[in-house]
Formats: structure tokens, sequence, C-alpha cells
């Protein structure tokens, strides 16, 4: 029985030797190009965006009515931390975007032309959508953002052939989207979406890259953070009610300093496992805090 066991595990443990294996060398940047890797990339990226904005256009705007092309001004609203989410987005994007052109060989110029910009794109195409929204409308501000998330990345490879300073994000539920659920969220996921109250972005520095020579951790990193409180609406509300004026919501900025962590400095043979820390790498990793804000200073033992 012991054996016939062994034999089992020594099978199992040699099968999935052979498929990390394969899937390492499959995950393997070209050297050059690979004409059928670029060809897949590129149909996948565009059947994912042409699918995704179809589906927004008739399951989200399709609850609102139509309307005329028109330009919103939302940049006072939330603390700007829509601005910042747009941001983020666009450099995520950019840096998969990139990612996935670098493992079909493609060069680097071309990288950065089609690859780092597919954030900008795709969001620009949303940002449309928007437009012939009777709810929402077309906004530069939105644009702008998208372009500096965009622009963090190709910048940093241009200048360093590198990121030393990425984007991450970070959240936690607050009692503001109890408050107003259609807004905020009604469940975890909505509310990492939506609730800004709980949301925080950060710049993210990796001291080594810095500092070549120093013999700081390559997975260390520094971190500045902002995140908004007290948001119930876009801008701060007032409503008379038995002759008192009553505010909606008593919202102020939060500044954060903290250590990270550098996931894709980590070394591993594993190829697989490389992806994947690069991917959750846009997760700010929870450590001792520093909060600065108009009521002062709060030292949080860990924060996320």
């Amino acid at each position: 029985m012991k054996q016939t066991l062994l034999k089992y595990v020594f099978l199992l443990l040699s099968l999935l030797t052979f498929s990390q294996s394969k899937l390492d060398a499959f995950l393997k940047p070209s050297d050059t190009l690979n004409i059928s890797r670029r060809n897949t990339v590129v149909i996948s990226e565009a059947s994912l965006a042409t699918i995704s904005l179809i589906g927004l256009n008739q399951l989200w705007y399709a609850d609102f009515e139509r309307s005329k092309f028109h330009t919103v001004n939302d940049n006072s609203e939330w603390l700007q931390m829509d601005k910042v989410g747009h941001a983020f987005t666009s450099y995520q994007l950019a840096k998969h975007g990139a990612q996935v052109l670098n493992w079909s060989g493609v060069k680097k110029r071309d990288q950065l032309l089609y690859g780092a910009t597919l954030g900008f794109t795709f969001l620009a195409a949303v940002e449309v959508l928007d437009a012939y929204s009777q709810e929402w409308g077309f906004s530069w501000g939105d644009i702008v953002s998208n372009g500096a998330g965009t622009g963090l990345y190709i910048g940093q490879e241009l200048l360093w052939n590198e990121q030393r300073i990425a984007l991450k994000f970070s959240f936690h539920q607050t009692n503001f989207a109890d408050k107003r659920p259609d807004k905020l969220g009604e469940s975890f996921f909505e509310q990492v979406l939506k609730d800004y109250n709980g949301q925080t972005y950060w710049l993210s520095a990796n001291l080594h890259s810095f500092f070549k020579k120093s013999k700081i951790p390559k997975w260390l990193n520094v971190a500045f953070g902002y995140g908004g409180e007290g948001m119930l609406y876009g801008n701060a509300g007032f409503e008379t009610i038995d002759n008192q004026t009553v505010i909606f919501d008593n919202r102020f900025r939060q500044f954060y300093f903290s250590l990270d962590l550098n996931l894709s400095a980590i070394h591993t043979n594993s190829r697989f496992l490389r992806s994947i820390l690069d991917v959750f790498n846009m997760i700010k990793i929870p450590f001792p805090t520093l909060e600065f804000n108009k009521k002062g200073c709060v030292f949080h033992l860990f924060y996320y």
C-alpha cells in the first residue's frame, strides 16, 4: 500500500514538474519577433476591448438616458480620487500591454507605441460612451488623468528602461457605503470600485533602483499614499431642514507614508510564479503607516 501511494505521489510530482517546465517555456519572452504570438496578442486584445465596450454599452449605459455628445467638468468631485483612479488604471494597462508585446518579441519602441498606449486608448473609448449618456459626460479631467498614468509608465521606460516608481492600490471597507449603497456600493466588490473613502493610491518607489551600488534589498520600497474620507457625494452638499443647515459630508484629504514590497524583485526560477507576483504587485502590501490629515498625524500599525 505504501509503495503504491509513493508511486502515485512520485507520478503526480513528475506531472507537475513537467507541466511547470512547459508553462515556464511558454511564458518565456521571445528573443525575436514571434509572429504567431504577436497576432494572438493583437487579436485577443482587440476582441476583449470590443466585447468590453459592447458589454458596457448594453449592460451599464442602457440603464441611463441617452443624450447628444456633451462634456462635463467634474474635476472638483470626490477630492479627485476618481482622477487618481484613472491614472492607476491606465498605468497598469500600459504596463501589461507592453509586457505581452515583449513576450511576443516585439521591439521596445513598438512595445511603448502600441502596447503601453493600450490603456489610454481603451479608457478614451469609455469616455466617449460617457459623452452620450445623460448621467455622465465626456471629462477632459479623466483624459488628462489617463494620459498621466500612461505617461508615468512610458516616461520611466524611456528614462531608466525600468519601472522605479509604481502606481499601486489598497482598499479597506468603511461605514460610508452603508449610508449611500446605491452610489458607494452594496457588496464588497462594488465598494472596492465605488467607495472612494476606502481607496488609497500609492506611488511606490524602489530604493535599490535609485542606488544600484547599495546593499538595500531589491524588494524594499517606500510608498507615498493619497486618500480621502467623509465623502457621500461628489461635492460637499448642504441642505436646509427646519431652518437649520445640515452638511451632507465633512470631507478631508489624507496623505500617507509607509514601506512596501516590490513583489517583482522576489527571486524565483519559476516564470509562472514571477508572472503571478507581477500581477499582484499592483497591490500595496500592508505595513506600519503614518497618516497626515487636517486633524493631525495618525499612526496605523498595519494600513491597507
